[in-house]
């Protein structure tokens, strides 16, 4: 398998080569591709670059630099795990962690999952490659979902007891495979009783900021010392942070803050720009108030602006601000096909940012406190909008009706869009289908689409797949995980 894995790449080289000459010397038809960048410098804290955290990187661009299984041939298959897994991972050993709750108990559990032991045919794939699994304490609905692998492949959570754990795998002398907390800090004397953390990423010196459903921002040292902030009363933090080289970026539901570490370690701001959050919390969002994890992304260090798209009533723009002042750049609407709301973080690459609809998308629960949504329902139509920044501000590039049903993610490496589309009618009912599916991002044209097994209990419930080192396409589910190779 090694041997034709190196004769393969070898003639991806040669390929690639003889593509370069071709379009060089003007020979044939061949064209270059687009190419997508820059990504932001790798974290030296994080595990590999595109599988550590669920939006790809540190900076949360949801771009990643491995390829995809692209428009060709594919093998679709389920894992079926009877849980909810919206964070898949992989370290450099290959090997996957899923953070997963299980439908029955609803306990957080880790899942340590095996690819070589799948196989490559269609269909349902053995819950065996599940080698080993760890059950975290169980936090509030957010609390929990967010997790990344540190540079020595440990998964790094704060579970329900407020414990910021590592969780670490490891052969036994029997060869099988266990899952254990290598390390813990005790966060009780910080979070209050009765908050969860919402988010946590690691900083370029290896300190590991958080933010709480509360508001609250704190900072983990490499000591296990801890400082924190409260935000303004009333704000809470309903999705993940990001952090860069220049600091840590948090969205509340009334404003986005970047804040760095005071000469003693206490977060404080640098600059808070508050957004308009609508009048109420819009069906298809978990909150009221942006559903963006903040997303760093920029054309000369890939990590020039901020990006968050807000929650006005009847019409949501994408806010772009510069990082270094927290300037506003450019307020643009977008979703013009796919309704105002979106739970997404926004795709950012170079002078590129995707943002994909999720107005009235059918989820069964939303986090306490959310308030109720005006309307209360509405249909899922699914939009998708490319914003591209230019010398002046923002101008929109396309905006389609695109049923995005995950995080879409964009392939540097192969150009292409990955996402899961709802299959079925605007009005979504139990028996829609969900396929894998592939974007054209110079012009939104959906290049291919895939049925991936099951109706309504494999919804990807706009969770975030994985692209791997494999080539593969990783998708969590209400029960499982699907993959996708290419055959």
């Amino acid at each position: 398998m090694q041997g034709t894995r190196g004769a393969r790449r070898a003639l991806v080289a040669l390929s690639s080569l003889l593509i370069a000459l071709t379009v060089t010397l003007g020979g044939g038809a061949a064209t270059a591709q687009p190419t997508w960048g820059p990504l932001a410098p790798p974290n030296p804290h994080l595990g590999p670059m595109g599988t550590s955290t669920m939006h790809g990187d540190a900076g949360s661009s949801d771009a990643t630099p491995l390829a995809g299984p692209g428009t060709g041939h594919v093998a679709v298959g389920s894992i079926p795990l009877a849980s909810a897994c919206p964070t898949l991972l992989e370290g450099s050993d290959g090997l996957i962690l899923a953070l997963c709750t299980p439908i029955v108990g609803q306990v957080p559990t880790v899942h340590l999952i095996d690819p070589s032991l799948l196989p490559l045919t269609d269909g349902v794939l053995p819950i065996a490659a599940s080698v080993a699994q760890l059950q975290l304490p169980k936090g509030s609905l957010l609390g929990g979902v967010y997790a990344f692998l540190d540079n020595a492949n440990r998964l790094v959570a704060v579970d329900g007891d407020r414990r910021l754990v590592r969780v670490q795998h490891e052969r036994t002398a029997l060869g099988t495979w266990r899952l254990f907390v290598d390390q813990s800090v005790d966060l009780t004397g910080a979070i209050p009783s009765g908050d969860n953390v919402t988010g946590l990423a690691p900083d370029w010196q290896g300190n590991v900021w958080f933010a709480t459903g509360a508001g609250r921002v704190g900072r983990v040292d490499t000591g296990g010392v801890t400082k924190t902030l409260q935000l303004p009363a009333g704000e809470q933090v309903q999705n993940s942070i990001s952090t860069a080289t220049t600091g840590t970026a948090v969205a509340t539901t009334h404003a986005l803050y970047q804040l760095s570490a005071a000469p003693d370690g206490t977060p404080k701001v640098d600059w808070r720009a508050p957004y308009d959050r609508g009048s109420a919390r819009n069906p298809g969002q978990l909150s009221w108030g942006t559903g963006s994890t903040p997303t760093y992304f920029g054309p000369t260090t890939g990590a020039d602006y901020l990006a968050i798209v807000d929650s006005a009533d009847t019409q949501v723009s994408l806010l772009v601000y510069r990082v270094s002042t927290g300037d506003l750049v450019c307020s643009q609407p977008v979703l013009a096909s796919g309704g105002p709301g979106s739970e997404n973080s926004p795709v950012g690459i170079g002078n590129s940012v995707f943002v994909a609809s999720t107005y009235g998308y059918p989820y069964p629960a939303v986090p306490e406190g959310a308030g109720p949504a005006v309307p209360a329902s509405a249909p899922f139509t699914g939009g998708m909008t490319r914003v591209d920044l230019d010398g002046t501000g923002c101008h929109t590039v396309w905006d389609k009706k695109i049923r995005s049903a995950a995080v879409p993610h964009l392939s540097t490496a192969d150009g292409k869009l990955y996402t899961v589309i709802r299959q079925g009618l605007d009005l979504t009912t139990p028996l829609d289908g969900f396929a894998y599916a592939v974007i054209d991002p110079q012009t939104g044209s959906v290049l291919k689409t895939q049925g991936m097994p099951g109706t309504s209990a494999n919804d990807t419930l706009q969770m975030s797949a994985l692209i791997t080192s494999r080539g593969e396409f990783y998708q969590g589910t209400i029960s499982g995980v699907v993959r996708v190779r290419a055959w």
